[in-house]
């Protein structure tokens, strides 16, 4: 059987603990996993039924609002269980603000500290939100390791984004001259 992608595997993780529609577990998962992995409605219902495609979930019958639900089989349970004891890739950082940092000299510093300042709005509700649901009764092991993962990464951003003003120094001061990309070729 060939490998499972990522966002098909989560799907197969989550109806581990029961049925669900495809409704349900897009809600599933932007509640449990949504601060770090993303998974789209589209992904979602095409990975459903690719999945059902490979017998390794059934479908139901469709009820309210052209609902399916959705059962694991124990196909579904072998391929889980073989892409989760596959070691994972490395991770890879996708966050906007960085680009916009890593292009700052050709923003109006105001600016880049707005967005700066917008982004930490978010890493502030998102500390809180971990913070309590860590405190809250019923968590799992595994929950309480990705929380506590959580609870560290938005505390660093936090940590980083206060010392963004003394790390791009003086707003007076214009940003370096930045070497032409082509000029680098050739002097290593």
């Amino acid at each position: 059987m060939d490998n499972l992608n990522a966002t098909a595997a989560t799907l197969l993780g989550f109806l581990h603990t029961g049925e669900a529609s495809g409704y349900e577990l897009l809600a599933i998962a932007e509640e449990v996993v949504g601060a770090f992995w993303t998974v789209t409605r589209s992904q979602v219902y095409r990975e459903l039924a690719a999945l059902a495609e490979r017998g390794l979930v059934r479908a139901g019958d469709t009820g309210p609002r052209s609902r399916v639900r959705y059962n694991i089989t124990e196909a579904g349970r072998d391929a889980f269980a073989q892409w989760i004891a596959t070691p994972p890739g490395p991770e890879q950082i996708r966050y906007p603000l960085l680009l916009n940092i890593a292009f700052g000299g050709h923003l109006d510093r105001a600016c880049l500290l707005f967005h700066v300042d917008q982004h930490r709005t978010v890493h502030q509700a998102r500390l809180r939100s971990y913070q309590a649901r860590l405190e809250s009764a019923g968590i799992d092991p595994y929950e309480r390791a990705t929380l506590a993962f959580g609870i560290r990464y938005e505390d660093a951003v936090l940590a980083w984004m206060d010392d963004l003003p003394a790390i791009l120094g003086p707003a007076d001061e214009p940003p370096a001259e930045k070497q032409d990309p082509a000029s680098r070729e050739g002097s290593g």
